[in-house]
């Protein structure tokens, strides 16, 4: 009994804590959620009310991201669970370059939509119930310039993160 036992812990597959998992699905889910709705809402006529809705969501749920991105990196500088590598040599290297090239990524998207908003006219409101005032003085064409990078970036990001996806597909079927 005692060696069965030992055996069964010996080969328990090793993971990460449920708060690790659960923020980086959240995190998942509003970068997929957020490029949608960005690629969404260029059907509907400029100033339309469907338009500035979306963007709003986009906003809101920008800001949610950047609370979620704070909240993950604390939780796994701090209290979450590390694993060790899952591979060596340069599957290695290539996974830590992807999630440290994520989170870098993720965090300049975050302040490129925030002064994209700061700089342009437009509230930075938080799903309609409150607005973050701008530290800054309007500039309309350093925004728009802005929103550039911004839309280059999320492209970036939504292209990683879906090889990123498909690396970790493979790793869990293919090399178990």
């Amino acid at each position: 009994m005692a060696v069965s036992m030992a055996t069964s812990m010996q080969t328990a597959p090793v993971r990460y804590d449920r708060v690790s998992i659960a923020l980086h699905w959240l995190v998942a889910a509003l970068v997929v959620g957020l490029w949608i709705i960005a690629q969404v809402w260029d059907f509907f006529p400029k100033h339309s009310t469907g338009r500035l809705a979306l963007q709003s969501l986009h906003v809101s749920f920008g800001l949610v991201l950047a609370f979620t991105l704070i909240v993950r990196i604390v939780w796994r500088a701090s209290f979450g669970k590390r694993l060790p590598p899952a591979n060596s040599g340069l599957l290695g290297l290539a996974a830590r370059t992807m999630h440290l090239g994520l989170y870098l990524l993720l965090g300049v998207q975050v302040l490129l939509g925030l002064f994209t908003r700061w700089l342009s006219t437009e509230a930075l409101s938080f799903f309609w119930l409150f607005s973050i005032p701008s530290p800054v003085m309007p500039n309309k064409g350093l925004g728009e310039s802005l929103l550039e990078f911004h839309d280059t970036n999320g492209t970036t990001i939504a292209i990683l993160a879906a090889f990123h996806a498909a690396a970790g597909l493979f790793h869990h079927f293919i090399l178990r």
